[in-house]
């Protein structure tokens, strides 16, 4: 891999003249409604399980899916709903970090953004955005070891704001599990990485360049040997109505995209469930702020972007930004 692609974001498609060892090998398919990458140095069959393991979960996890645990349990009207035990672990941790964000995170935020159409560009009306919003509380979510229940009944769930970091760290656990060294995972702004890249070297994770259309420049890298950089962007998913822009990162106590300016929002730690669970209420806080509260979790970095363009980053980060 070529100095270049080093420090290239690991979405980004290796440049020409760049010679990866044979036994280095990725591939790419569409899952979670992102495309994702997996690759490294192992064999062809932990490749397949790896993929096989992203379908699994997203039969479990997508609230679209009808025959989901979480479609199901959206569907129970207050039941209780036996799931996966990988179901109702994700739903376990996610409501931890619910509680840790003062509410910021909020899997219930189900009952407003399924008004949301950010890919045909529906905008609720307020009435049913008003109508919806008593109903988001995660504290009225009930988990067992194989079950979970809705005590509100119109209530529902969606894990999508936090899935993703959960399934990189389970991928990260397989590929150990097979003798795996050297690997990465990418499910969109989710990355993960452990030992080292195509030429021997630590990793250098990209932070995308929120100006950049292409998605293949970065504003900042951080070089690691094991863990994890989630980025959210409001760049991501977002549309244009009436003159008026808006993105898919939601407010759970207002029901409407986020008011801020942070336009990028990025952790750095071990596990890329953290990246998930902390980089959302970012941008639901004032900057100095958003950056105490990362300060305040032991074992995680951030960066943040500005509309501006400027970079904020907290003060124990290791990012190198680029000029």
């Amino acid at each position: 891999m070529c100095a270049a692609c080093a420090t290239a974001p690991l979405w980004a498609a290796p440049l020409s003249g760049c010679a990866a060892r044979p036994e280095f090998v990725q591939r790419t398919f569409f899952n979670f409604d992102t495309v994702c990458t997996l690759g490294g140095v192992m064999d062809q069959s932990v490749l397949n399980e790896a993929q096989e393991m992203c379908e699994h979960f997203e039969q479990l996890f997508s609230r679209t899916i009808a025959t989901s645990d979480v479609a199901r349990i959206n569907a129970a009207a207050g039941e209780v709903v036996e799931v996966d035990s990988q179901t109702a672990e994700l739903v376990r941790l996610a409501l931890g970090y619910c509680e840790r964000s003062d509410g910021l995170f909020d899997i219930t935020i189900g009952a407003v953004s399924e008004l949301w159409d950010f890919a045909e560009g529906v905008v609720p009306s307020d009435e049913a955005i008003a109508d919806a919003l008593p109903h988001v509380g995660w504290q009225r979510v009930v988990v067992g070891q194989n079950t979970v229940r809705l005590e509100d009944p119109d209530a529902r769930i969606d894990l999508g704001g936090i899935a993703k970091g959960y399934i990189t760290d389970r991928l990260m656990e397989l590929y150990a599990t097979r003798g795996v060294t050297d690997a990465f995972v990418n499910l969109g702004g989710n990355v993960a990485v452990m030992g080292h890249n195509s030429e021997g070297r630590a990793w250098n994770v990209g932070v995308r360049d929120p100006e950049d259309a292409s998605g293949t420049q970065v504003v900042a890298t951080i070089s690691t040997e094991g863990g994890s950089l989630v980025t959210s962007g409001l760049y991501e998913r977002s549309f244009e109505k009436d003159g008026k822009r808006y993105w898919h990162i939601l407010d759970p106590r207002t029901g409407y995209p986020v008011q801020t300016d942070v336009v990028s929002a990025s952790v750095y730690a071990r596990a890329s469930i953290d990246g998930d669970g902390y980089t959302k209420p970012l941008f639901m806080m004032e900057r100095d702020d958003a950056l105490a509260f990362v300060e305040s979790h032991e074992g995680i970095e951030a960066l943040l972007i500005a509309a501006d363009g400027n970079i904020f980053t907290t003060r124990n980060a290791h990012f190198v930004k680029r000029s």
